[in-house]
């Protein structure tokens, strides 16, 4: 199945690796993945839609991380951000909750990659769709989608 999100990375010539399994789970989508596809949870990426009034940003963080708002905020010189609904979510990317990725949305959001991302050749970020996930380097992400990219994770938990 070709979702927006690999026709995004094929239409910009981006290599990527495809992965499936089966998502049996409604939450900690990225966990699930981690577990079901025997990877380390620190190269396997969420990606988690903030706001800051009409504004959307799309935090690519690892699975197994929590995000410090006020990070992400500073990092994006914004006043504050918090975390969208998930009906916002999914009406601004297109993408379901637990399949949502930062390739091939509907209303494109700005990036925000964590910057412990840079440490692995290849994270793996949603597909487009929950139970598919594709391997990519993290650099391509940057060079993709101009991501921004920083520490924003709550280092306290």
């Amino acid at each position: 199945m070709l979702t927006p999100a690999v026709k995004y990375l094929k239409d910009h010539k981006i290599d990527f690796k495809e992965y499936e399994y089966e998502c049996t789970v409604d939450h900690d989508y990225g966990k699930f993945a981690a577990k079901a596809l025997n990877l380390n949870p620190k190269m396997v990426y969420k990606s988690i839609v903030l706001v800051f009034e009409k504004t959307f940003i799309t935090a690519v963080t690892p699975v197994d991380a929590m995000i410090s708002l006020k990070s992400a905020a500073r990092l994006l010189k914004l006043k504050s951000l918090e975390i969208a609904s998930p009906q916002d979510a999914q009406r601004i990317t297109g993408y379901v909750i637990g399949g949502l990725s930062p390739f091939g949305q509907k209303r494109q959001t700005k990036i925000l990659l964590c910057q412990s991302a840079l440490e692995f050749d290849e994270i793996l970020v949603s597909g487009g769709r929950r139970g598919y996930s594709v391997g990519i380097n993290p650099n391509d992400i940057v060079s993709a989608t101009n991501a921004t990219v920083g520490d924003f994770l709550d280092h306290k938990s």
